[in-house]
């Protein structure tokens, strides 16, 4: 029969357990600071590329965006840091300076479109007013989805509404759009028309006639859609955010 390990045997192996963990949190935490001390470098190189391509990281948009790769892959951001280097660069004042037209276009178009303009129409308003030299021009959307991020600071009266493959809408009003309110929008987006019906939506999204006529009205209530009762089968519900997109198409 075989023998039963003693207390001696089980301590000697409870010792080298405790000792394995113990290497094994030794290592970890080498590993870590290692990790630590070439994040630091890579944020040094950072800050001193970022020192001397200040000026074309504002004025090259696929230059500012490659930057902010560069920072996103290092945990920097440095729209969020108002101190130090980053506050001194002054990079987040092109975000800050775009946010406030961002408000001043949005201000101005919201009593035709309920608050509710897409990025695309939003873009070509603020080149418009900014003026025609190639360094204002130079914006691009993803210029404009980080100056709204921005804007959250405010509430959420600004914020994204995502409506398609690379289309958004950008909202400008207090109060969160549901579910069923973005599943509307999204389908006028999809269909290109500027416009959807109460069979549209129970018809492509399989809700009933309730649960479709409930979204429609309170999106009319709310200034996002206008009705349309001159055809005689059906109403029709636009919205007057998309009627650019609808256009251009």
């Amino acid at each position: 029969m075989r023998r039963r390990a003693g207390v001696g045997a089980i301590q000697k192996q409870k010792l080298e357990q405790e000792k394995y963990k113990e290497k094994g949190s030794e290592i970890q935490e080498n590993q870590f600071q290692q990790m630590c001390k070439q994040l630091e470098v890579f944020r040094e190189n950072l800050e001193d590329f970022a020192s001397k391509h200040k000026n074309e990281i504002k004025k090259n948009a696929q230059f500012r965006r490659q930057f902010q790769e560069m920072c996103a892959a290092i945990g920097v951001d440095p729209l969020a840091s108002g101190k130090g280097f980053w506050s001194v660069l002054g990079i987040g004042d092109f975000y800050y300076e775009l946010g406030v037209q961002i408000v001043e276009v949005c201000l101005a178009t919201n009593y035709k479109n309920g608050g509710l303009i897409t990025l695309d129409e939003l873009r070509s308003k603020l080149i418009a007013a900014r003026g025609k030299a190639k360094k204002h021009q130079d914006i691009t959307n993803e210029d404009l989805l980080a100056a709204v991020k921005k804007l959250r600071i405010f509430g959420n009266g600004f914020t994204v509404i995502p409506i398609g493959k690379g289309k958004w809408l950008v909202q400008s009003v207090p109060g969160e759009l549901n579910l069923d309110q973005t599943l509307v929008l999204q389908k006028a987006s999809a269909l290109g028309t500027a416009w959807v019906s109460a069979s549209i939506l129970t018809g492509d999204l399989r809700w009933n006639e309730t649960r479709a006529q409930n979204a429609l009205n309170h999106m009319v209530k709310e200034g996002l859609a206008w009705v349309d009762t001159q055809d005689t089968s059906e109403t029709l519900y636009w919205f007057p955010s998309m009627f650019a997109e609808c256009v251009s198409a």
